[in-house]
């Protein structure tokens, strides 16, 4: 039996755009740009623009900096346009931004509580694998009550490396004892599911509630679905398919 049947024993999630609504980050960026510009604040539209944000649609470009990527990214993306800051300083004040406003501006895409402690009921660890800065995951877990459902959460700083690297799906397994086989990897961006195609993940799935549409996730997940709400069932479909291939 394979992963996609009862020998499925782990989750890791995205957290924005899959676990917590992200349309929100426009309006982080948004400060967060005019911190890094020092008073330049006729390079904060160009500054939006090279890390994927349309003002326009209020949308990011799948796969961009500000859909995808980590505080580094963004920090090298905005120096080479404003300057005036040193790197990890500019780092520091970013990621203190994000730690004091994404718990408190980003909804969950569904009541958290009652999806994890269903699938923790079918016997699951689950963790969130994060390109935000872990002080910002741990505060939101905090935030929502989620401490007693979560085995694992990492963010680009906690050591594993940033994604797509494997890093942060190795550490799921090691901190929670499973197999690379044993886990699905659930995420909102190519990245993600890069993630868990390099770390060996038994399944890679994406879901439609981030900065991606179907057509960028289908080349790299073995399933999309509309929202992490449909997951039960398709781990169900997947199980019955399963039950029926082998008898």
């Amino acid at each position: 039996m394979n992963a996609a049947g009862e020998a499925l024993r782990g989750v890791l999630f995205d957290k924005d755009g899959t676990l917590f609504d992200d349309h929100g980050w426009g309006a982080v960026f948004s400060e967060a740009a005019e911190i890094a510009a020092k008073g330049q604040s006729m390079l904060v539209p160009e500054m939006l623009a090279a890390i994927g944000y349309d003002r326009a649609t209020e949308r990011f470009a799948a796969g961009s900096i500000g859909g995808a990527g980590n505080t580094f990214d963004l920090a090298d993306a905005w120096l080479a346009i404003a300057g005036g800051w040193e790197r990890q300083v500019l780092v520091r004040e970013m990621d203190a931004l994000f730690t004091r406003l994404v718990p408190l501006r980003f909804p969950p895409v569904t009541d958290l509580p009652v999806l994890f402690s269903a699938l923790k009921n079918r016997g699951l660890c689950l963790g969130i694998a994060t390109n935000d800065v872990a002080a910002s995951a741990d505060a939101t877990i905090e935030r929502f009550g989620l401490d007693g459902f979560i085995d694992f959460s990492a963010g680009y700083d906690s050591g594993h490396g940033a994604k797509p690297g494997p890093g942060m799906a190795l550490a799921f397994c090691a901190a929670t004892g499973l197999a690379p086989d044993q886990i699905a990897v659930v995420g909102d961006n190519r990245h993600d599911l890069e993630m868990g195609r390099s770390a060996g993940a038994a399944l890679n799935i994406g879901v439609l509630t981030g900065t991606s549409a179907h057509d960028d996730l289908a080349p790299f997940a073995d399933h999309v679905i509309e929202s992490i709400v449909a997951l039960p069932a398709l781990l169900d479909t997947l199980r019955e398919g399963e039950t029926r291939h082998s008898m």
